[in-house]
């Protein structure tokens, strides 16, 4: 006899292409009309007010969830992520409480889930890193010679991450000329397909933490696209890396699924080049069965999977501490670009054009960067038997340069 999937008595949550059945479960921040935001949970096509459960005395946050952002409530600990994921599911469950406070998603407006403490990038997908090496190096020199020993990454904004929906202005700034500088709105405007990992704990300054602490420390994951102005990037790059070309806006999906969601997904990622230092050796692997991709205009332009990454998040998070850099409640840290081998598995238009040689078609026109008025959309999911978690839109559309 096989066991039947979990169910829901909200009947959108037991849909087989739904993105939050019952056992997904993740948290999000919603207001309605002029009501002020509070937290919630995506469950089918509805949302459970939590602030209203509160109330109620259906579940105990500690008043967390009457908040606009959920850092009070994945401050407390895993051991209250575990005990309200259970609760949760109980009230949620085919013989639960069908009094329980609904939101019809279509009737909410949604918000940035958390206050983004610190945003750190990463550059974890190997095929990825060689192919822009290519572009910009060489095949000879594609990879820096430590890549293979330690995850790279650059210190973001946090103040431009921005919740899915949210227009991108299109970045003015310097670019090379013939000539010397020249000042432009960006020409070679790009996306980045990755997955953010949300630390809900932290770190005093001068601790290190070990890669198997740093994966206890990660509450749960978002879709993410940190835009890329590529022209100002390579004007701009060296030596010291990205700076105003990855600051023009980054953004994630409204919905974090939990740590705890994934969990049946957990699988291998991309094969080792060489032995990683202790601090960096996970007992057991940190990536995810998901499938990743990303569209324009509506249009599926690439797809691959989170498991071709070299570094997972606890990798980078561990490393990250390293130095013994303080880490914090409401810390994102993004994957870095998420591409497979293949051309229609790449996860920015600088891989998929060849750094703008090749340009694709998208409709009626063609395209090697983005251009105003294009709208590029990420989605993700894990696939189970009968049921799937997904994360829900990751949208961005982009509006013209203020000269």
């Amino acid at each position: 006899m096989v066991d039947q999937p979990l169910r829901s008595w909200v009947a959108a949550a037991n849909e087989a292409d739904c993105d939050f059945p019952i056992q997904n479960l993740p948290y999000g921040v919603f207001s309605v009309g002029g009501q002020a935001p509070r937290c919630g949970v995506a469950i089918g096509d509805m949302i459970l007010d939590l602030a209203e459960c509160e109330a109620r005395g259906l579940v105990d946050a500690g008043g967390a969830f009457g908040r606009p952002v959920l850092n009070d409530f994945i401050d407390q600990g895993r051991g209250a992520w575990d005990n309200m994921r259970t609760r949760l599911t109980t009230l949620l469950a085919e013989d639960g409480d069908r009094s329980l406070p609904l939101v019809p998603m279509a009737d909410a407006t949604l918000h940035l889930p958390i206050r983004v403490a610190e945003f750190t990038d990463f550059y974890a997908s190997r095929n990825h890193a060689f192919n822009v090496g290519v572009l910009f190096r060489g095949p000879e020199n594609a990879l820096p010679a430590q890549w293979t020993h330690m995850p790279i990454g650059y210190n973001g904004r946090a103040s431009s991450v921005v919740v899915s929906g949210t227009p991108i202005r299109r970045p003015m700034g310097q670019v090379k000329g013939e000539d010397g500088p020249l000042w432009t709105a960006c020409r070679r405007l790009d996306l980045e397909m990755e997955l953010g990992a949300i630390v809900g704990a932290g770190s005093r300054m001068g601790q290190r933490i070990g890669v198997d602490q740093a994966e206890d420390m990660i509450f749960g994951y978002v879709l993410l696209n940190d835009w890329s102005a590529r022209d100002i990037q390579a004007w701009e790059y060296q030596p010291l890396g990205p700076f105003q070309s990855k600051a023009l806006g980054t953004t994630i999906s409204p919905w974090i699924v939990t740590q705890a969601a994934l969990e049946p997904f957990r699988c291998e990622g991309a094969e080792r080049l060489n032995p990683l230092l202790p601090y960096l050796q996970e007992k057991r692997p940190g990536f995810y069965d998901l499938t990743l991709g990303w569209t324009m205009n509506g249009q599926r332009m690439a797809q691959t999977n989170y498991n071709v990454m070299y570094y997972s998040s606890a990798q980078q998070l561990a490393h990250h501490a390293v130095s013994g850099c303080p880490m914090r409640v409401g810390d994102l840290l993004g994957t870095g670009t998420i591409s497979g081998p293949a051309l229609d598995q790449t996860g920015a238009l600088l891989e998929m054009t060849q750094g703008g040689k090749t340009p694709v078609q998208v409709g009626a026109e063609q395209r090697t960067f983005i251009e105003d008025g294009d709208e590029i959309g990420l989605y993700g999911y894990a696939q189970g038997d009968g049921y799937r978690i997904g994360f829900g839109p990751c949208t961005g559309k982009i509006i013209p340069a203020q000269e």
